[in-house]
C-alpha cells in the first residue's frame, strides 16, 4: 500500500527508474531484517482511506550494504513482510544491483525499461537447456530480434551447433558471413532418410481403411528394400525406420512383384496407387532435392557434419531455407531435420557431447493447436523435443506470431519467454497461461510494447524484464523488411521486363 502523496512525489524525481516505481509492471522494495525484497507491481487500485492499494509479486531478496543500498541479489524469498512495512522505489542503483551478470555465460540482448544504460542479459546455459520461445505479432521486429539473440550467441559460441528452419527464406541474409546456408539446390537430403512414418506421409494418397492398408504394404515392400542393400549387412538387424540407403528402383521392382502374387485383379489397386505416387515424385523437378535421380551412396555422415556443423570452423549456424521445398512435403523435411537432431543427440550420448539448439521459425504451422491436422511426423517429433530434448542436450527455439495456434504442451515446455507486442486477445490470453506468476505485473504492457521492445521472464533471466533490444547492423538483419506502398508505387518503367524475368523464374522454379 503506497500513499498517492508519498507516489507523487516518487514521480517527481529526477531518477528514471524512482519516476516509474510505483507503475504497473514496475518494481518497489522493502525491508525485512537485513534484507531488501524486491517485488513486481500487478495491479493499482485508488482507496480514498487507503491511499493506493497494489497487489505485488515477490520477485526476490538482497542484502543491504554499508551504504544502505541493495546488493547481492539473488531470486527467491526467505523471510516475508508483515501488514505494516514501508514501500520504497526502487532506484537506478537499485536496478544495477538487480541486473548486475553474474558470472555465468550470458549475451546482452538490450537495454532495460525505463534505464539508459542497464543492460539485459539472457543465461545461456539456463534459456538453451530447458528451451525458449520468442512470441510477438507480423511487424513488431520478430525477426531482427531473433537474428539478434542468435548473433550474440554466435559470437559467444563461434563454436556452436545451431540449426535454423526459415520457412520464408529471411534469415539467409543476416547469417550468409557467419553460417552455412542450405535450400532446394544444396540440400540434398535423400529419401531414404525418412522413416516409416514419413514415408506415409510422402506416398499415400488414400484415407480411412484403405490408408491403413497401404500403410502396411509400404510396411513390407520398405523393409524388403532396405535389407536388400550391401549396407543392410554391416547392421545385422534392420527395421523399416533404419536410416539405410536402399533404390527406389528396388522399391519399385518389390512393388510390382508383390503386386504378381496376388490372386484378384480388384487386390492389386493399393499397389498400384504407391506404384503410380512413386513414379509421379522421380519425375517431378520439385522434388530432385530428396528423390535425386543420381546414384545412391551412403551420404549420412556428410549431411551430419554440414548440418549440425561439427565442426564448425566458426560459422556455428546452419540455416536451412525450406521455402522453395513443396508446399506438400514441407512439414515432412522440417519432421526429418528435426528428428535427425534427436536421433543423432541419442546415439551419441556414449561420445563427446556437443548439444545442438533446433530453432524453428512459424512453430504454429508444425506443432498446431488442432490435433487432427496433416503432418502429425513432424508434430510428435517436435513436442518429444520439447518433453525429452533437455536430457539429451538438445534445445528447442520456437518462434511464432500466433501462439494461441500452438500446441499448448509445447509452450508450457519453454522455460524462457520472450514476448513481443501481441494484438490479439486469445494470444495475449495464451501468454498470460504460460508465464510464471511473478511476471504477471507485467502483461498488461504487452499490447503498449513498442517494435523490438520485449518482456523476457523465466529461467533464461535473473527476474523478468523489459528490455528494449540493441539496433543490429544492416548486414547481419534478414530479409524481412516491409515493402513501402506510398514509395514503391510512385516508381515506373521497365513492366514488361520485370513481367518476363517474373514469369521465367515462377515458369522455372526459381532457377
Amino acid at each position: 500500500m503506497m500513499h498517492p502523496d508519498k507516489l507523487a512525489e516518487n514521480m517527481a524525481d529526477p531518477d528514471p527508474s524512482i519516476a516509474q516505481s510505483g507503475q504497473v509492471g514496475s518494481q518497489v522494495k522493502m525491508k525485512v531484517g537485513n534484507s531488501w525484497l524486491i517485488a513486481n507491481v500487478r495491479t493499482l487500485k485508488a482507496d480514498l482511506d487507503a491511499g493506493v492499494i497494489a497487489n505485488i509479486d515477490f520477485l526476490g531478496e538482497g542484502t543491504e550494504d554499508s551504504r544502505g543500498r541493495l546488493s547481492n541479489f539473488r531470486r527467491g524469498v526467505t523471510r516475508y513482510p508483515i501488514p505494516g512495512n514501508d514501500i520504497v522505489p526502487v532506484s537506478t542503483e537499485d536496478m544495477r544491483a538487480i541486473f548486475a551478470a553474474s558470472d555465468e555465460p550470458h549475451v546482452e540482448i538490450g537495454t532495460v525499461y525505463p534505464t539508459d544504460d542497464i543492460r539485459g542479459a539472457l543465461y545461456v546455459d539456463p534459456m538453451l537447456s530447458k528451451h525458449f520461445a520468442i512470441l510477438g505479432s507480423t511487424g513488431t521486429g520478430k525477426s531482427t530480434s531473433v537474428a539478434l539473440v542468435l548473433h550474440r550467441i554466435s559470437q559467444l559460441s563461434p563454436e556452436g551447433h545451431i540449426v535454423m528452419i526459415d520457412p520464408h527464406g529471411e534469415y539467409s541474409a543476416a547469417f550468409k558471413s557467419c553460417g552455412e546456408l542450405f535450400n532446394v539446390d544444396n540440400l540434398q537430403l535423400p529419401y531414404w532418410l525418412l522413416n516409416f512414418e514419413e514415408h506415409c506421409e510422402v506416398l499415400l494418397t488414400s484415407d480411412g481403411a484403405e490408408r491403413q492398408r497401404d500403410a502396411d504394404i509400404i510396411a513390407k515392400c520398405l523393409l524388403a528394400a532396405r535389407t536388400k542393400g550391401k549396407e543392410a549387412d554391416k547392421y545385422g538387424k534392420v527395421t523399416v525406420d533404419s536410416p539405410i540407403p536402399y533404390l527406389l528402383s528396388d522399391l519399385n521392382a518389390i512393388i510390382v512383384n508383390e503386386m504378381g502374387k496376388l490372386d484378384r485383379a480388384g487386390e492389386a489397386t493399393p499397389y498400384q496407387r504407391l506404384k503410380s505416387k512413386l513414379d509421379e515424385l522421380k519425375a517431378d523437378p520439385r522434388y530432385t532435392f530428396m528423390f535425386s535421380g543420381m546414384l545412391v551412396s551412403d551420404t549420412l555422415g556428410s549431411l551430419l557434419s554440414k548440418l549440425f556443423r561439427l565442426p564448425a570452423n566458426g560459422k556455428p549456424i546452419s540455416i536451412v531455407d525450406v521455402s522453395g521445398v513443396p508446399s506438400e512435403v514441407t512439414s515432412v523435411v522440417v519432421s526429418v531435420l528435426a528428428r535427425m537432431v534427436f536421433d543423432y543427440a541419442i546415439w551419441s550420448r556414449t561420445e563427446a557431447q556437443r548439444p545442438i539448439l533446433l530453432v524453428c521459425e512459424e512453430a504454429h504451422r508444425y506443432v498446431p493447436k488442432d490435433e487432427n491436422a496433416r503432418g502429425q511426423a513432424v508434430r510428435k517429433i517436435l513436442e518429444r523435443i520439447a518433453k525429452e530434448g533437455r536430457k539429451y542436450g538438445v534445445s528447442l527455439g520456437l518462434i511464432t506470431q500466433r501462439p494461441s495456434d500452438l500446441a499448448e504442451g509445447v509452450l508450457s515446455q519453454c522455460g524462457t519467454l520472450v514476448s513481443m507486442r501481441l494484438n490479439n486477445d486469445r494470444d495475449q490470453a495464451c501468454v498470460r497461461a504460460a508465464m510464471p506468476e511473478g511476471a504477471r505485473g507485467f502483461l498488461d504492457a504487452i499490447p503498449a510494447l513498442r517494435n523490438r521492445e520485449c518482456i523476457v521472464c523465466g529461467e533464461g533471466v535473473a527476474i523478468p524484464i523489459r528490455v528494449r533490444f540493441d539496433d543490429l547492423e544492416p548486414e547481419k538483419r534478414p530479409a524481412s523488411s516491409d515493402p513501402s506502398f506510398a514509395a514503391l508505387w510512385r516508381e515506373t518503367g521497365d513492366e514488361a521486363g520485370i513481367i518476363d524475368r517474373t514469369i521465367k523464374r515462377w515458369r522455372g522454379h526459381g532457377r
